[in-house]
């Protein structure tokens, strides 16, 4: 998955034409080209021939994709399934209620997610569900609860819940468009010297406020340093990488990129710079990817951040998406190679020899399954700022864990170490 979707800068006119013959042939004047008289003898002889059954429909996809895929690494088609899948991670939206069980077959909540319309219609840290549709909470089973969660009658949910103090409300929440969160785990790393760590797990066209959001919420904790986790960070959308720089850079060019056309620079704005003070290390692995290369390529260059890790996955191109709303599909085109402010592209590809992107400033390797504990941790969601003050209440209150503790691995140590004025490797950096 990779950047937002905007205006074609590649025009692939093919792959239109294409589209158009494969799908509505009754509206393809030119019937007698080669190139679609052609495909339509192969698919009668692969539809003919084939030892299983497949229809036109499963051969036009085949096509489609099979065209896009021997571009390169990174063209793609997306049949209607895919593309919903893409949409929700380039827009960072999906439809339902936006809440986080302890377990769904407890009814109890964990908390609403920020902006979601759970926490619009009410719905508060440890909220246990009574009634769900009329219908008492002890009488429904998960699944019958899950699906009125999702498709409540005449779609609102009407429900009792009973908060941590005890007190019963009536609540009414109507599902709707929800930030599915890329900026996660917003937590102290040392509270007492103000060092603060959060995760972005990919880059959505949300991103950037939910990274204001959380940046806000520790500033006015404490926070004079921060470590931005960017590892199992595959991209996404271009532009919030770059809006996401545009906070800690105050001037200067941010990234350039050099297809058919003009090449198109991004600077940085002043005017948004407001975390230009704010110490940073970045923690990167062989899976921050892309947009993530983008915003650890500006912070290194700028010698804005320390980069803590190990070498990067080396993505240095650009892909544009267009939409074929006629038939809810989507293609994703190779358009342009990208530049760091110093001019650097990170495209593994682009050398035989080269099989990494960018090399962190602080080298750090982690084994395989320490990598994959930490992947799991970070694809978890975790609560936005104005759940955390409830959650460690009630926590205090109860004498409970809620969430999953942040694996103190020795990339996240070593950053740690950074921000104590210790040096990285003068001795083994072990996990707690």
């Amino acid at each position: 998955m990779d950047r937002g979707i905007a205006g074609v800068i590649f025009a692939f006119g093919l792959l239109t034409g294409v589209l158009l013959a494969f799908t509505a042939e009754e509206l393809w004047p030119r019937a007698s080209e080669a190139d679609v008289a052609e495909y339509r003898e192969v698919r009668d002889f692969a539809r003919e021939a084939f030892v299983g059954d497949v229809s036109d429909d499963e051969l036009v996809k085949l096509a489609l994709d099979g065209m896009l895929r021997g571009l390169d690494h990174y063209s793609r088609y997306y049949d209607i399934e895919q593309s919903k899948v893409l949409e929700r991670e380039t827009q960072g939206r999906y439809k339902g209620i936006g809440a986080i069980f302890r377990t769904v077959a407890s009814g109890k909540v964990l908390y609403p997610l920020t902006d979601s319309p759970a926490a619009r219609g009410g719905l508060q840290v440890g909220d246990q569900f009574l009634t769900v549709a009329g219908s008492p909470f002890v009488d429904l089973d998960e699944a019958g609860f899950r699906e009125l969660l999702a498709a409540p009658p005449g779609g609102l949910l009407e429900a009792t819940v009973e908060g941590l103090d005890g007190t019963r409300r009536e609540l009414e929440i109507r599902p709707g468009s929800v930030v599915d969160p890329t900026v996660r785990h917003s937590q102290w790393l040392d509270e007492e010297r103000g060092i603060a760590y959060l995760a972005i797990t990919s880059f959505s066209s949300e991103t950037p406020a939910e990274f204001d959001r959380a940046l806000q919420f520790l500033h006015r904790r404490g926070a004079r340093a921060i470590a931005i986790d960017l590892r199992g960070n595959l991209g996404g959308v271009l532009e919030s990488a770059i809006a996401v720089a545009q906070r800690f850079i105050p001037e200067g060019p941010l990234l350039s990129t050099e297809g058919r056309g003009e090449p198109v620079v991004y600077h940085a704005d002043t005017s948004l710079a407001a975390y230009r003070d704010v110490h940073l290390v970045v923690l990167v692995d062989k899976d921050t990817a892309s947009a993530s290369e983008i915003l650890a390529g500006a912070l290194q260059d700028y010698r804005r951040a320390v980069l803590v890790g190990a070498p990067t996955y080396g993505k240095g191109m650009v892909q544009t998406i267009r939409r074929f709303d006629r038939w809810s599909t989507r293609a994703k085109v190779t358009s342009s190679y990208y530049y760091s402010p110093a001019g650097r592209n990170f495209e593994r590809t682009s050398d035989e020899d080269r099989d990494h992107g960018i090399l962190p400033d602080v080298l750090i390797e982690v084994d395989d399954l320490t990598r994959a504990r930490l992947h799991r941790y970070l694809r978890s969601y975790g609560p936005g700022p104005e759940a955390i003050e409830a959650l460690e209440a009630w926590e205090l209150a109860e004498g409970v864990d809620l969430l999953d503790d942040l694996p103190r691995d020795a990339q996240l140590l070593g950053a740690l170490g950074l921000f104590h004025g210790e040096r990285p490797g003068a001795q083994p950096l072990r996990p707690e």
